[in-house]
This record gives C-alpha cells, structure tokens and sequence, in this order.
C-alpha cells in the first residue's frame, strides 16, 4: 500500500532570507538548521556544491521522512571566494575588492528525499557589477552592520542594492535562494 500523505518539506537552513524566499513561493515548511562542517576549499561553485549536500545530508539523518532543502551561498571574485567577513577591516576589503568591477555569486541547491535517498544537487551562478564606491560610502554601509554576517559583505535585498550597476542572473540567488531553480527541483520531489 502506497502512502499518498503529503511528505513534510524541511528547510536546512536558519537563514531568515532563505525562510522568506521559500514562504514567499507558497511552501509550508519545518526548519531545521544542521550544524556541519564548512570548512571546504576550492572554487565557489564546488563549495556550495558540496555544503548544500553536506547540510542536507545532515538533516536528512534527523528525519524519517520528507524533503529536504538545503543551499549554500558565496561571492567570487576572480575565482576566489568571498565569505561572511571576520571584522570592519575584512568587509572593507571586500567591499573595496568588488568596487567598479564584476563579480560571480554562487549558490549550491540540495534536495533530498530522506525517505527514498533521491537527491539532486545544482549550483546556479549570477554575475553582480558594482559601480564604483567612495570610502565614505563604504564606511556607511559598513556603519549599518549588515555587511556583517553575509557573504562577500553585502546584502543586494538591502542597502547594497544601490552600488548595482548590472545583475546577469537571478535576483533571488544573490539573496542566497535562487527560487526559479528550486522550484523546478521541488517540482520532482513533492
């Protein structure tokens, strides 16, 4: 006998944003925010390939049942990347590093089915150009805190939306959610 009741969707992560693009695309869902190991080397796109996994296998040892989501985000810039700044000086640097010139945004997509063990990863890639930034105005973002704990030191849904010169990709993957892809990857799983 084949059970028809709906599989609990499960969000591994304890991103706030991730938790509001996933809301905002009509998906009930549990959190469940893995703690793991990230410390990985390599380009971005293969870091948040394997942390999306990592994290969702991780969650999905917790639950008998459901679908697991689990993603992973980082900035790069000429190949290296970009993660959460350690202090004032860090996103400093990376804020000046990204001034007047383009850079990638790599966000790893995991789906696992912990009942059955189907999953599928993705990476979805989108290209950010900044304009150039005054000290004075990097030293104000800096000032709001928000630069603090993202990726590459800056959050496009907030106020560094305005050093955006051109987006080549998804809106919602420099967010850390690119929903376009995970939509048509829940569409297999639920």
């Amino acid at each position: 006998m084949t059970d028809n009741t709906p599989r609990p969707l499960i969000l591994a992560s304890g991103s706030p944003r991730r938790r509001e693009l996933l809301g905002k695309m009509g998906y009930t869902f549990e959190v469940c925010a893995p703690d793991v190991d990230e410390h990985v080397t390599g380009h971005a796109r293969d870091i948040v390939y394997t942390l999306a996994q990592r994290k969702a296998r991780a969650a999905a040892e917790r639950f008998d049942r459901g679908v697991i989501i689990a993603s992973d985000t980082l900035v790069s810039l000429d190949g290296a990347p970009l993660g959460k700044p350690e202090d004032r000086e860090d996103a400093r640097r990376m804020l000046n590093a990204l001034s007047g010139r383009e850079h990638e945004v790599f966000t790893g997509v995991c789906l696992i089915d912990s009942q059955t063990g189907k999953m599928e990863t993705r990476t979805v890639r989108t290209g950010v150009t900044f304009r150039a930034l005054s000290p004075e105005e990097i030293d104000a973002y800096i000032d709001t805190g928000e630069p603090m704990d993202k990726a590459g030191a800056y959050a496009i849904q907030g106020g560094a939306g305005a050093f955006v010169e051109r987006l080549d990709g998804e809106f919602d993957n420099v967010v850390g959610f690119p929903t376009e892809e995970v939509g048509e990857m829940l569409k297999q799983f639920l």
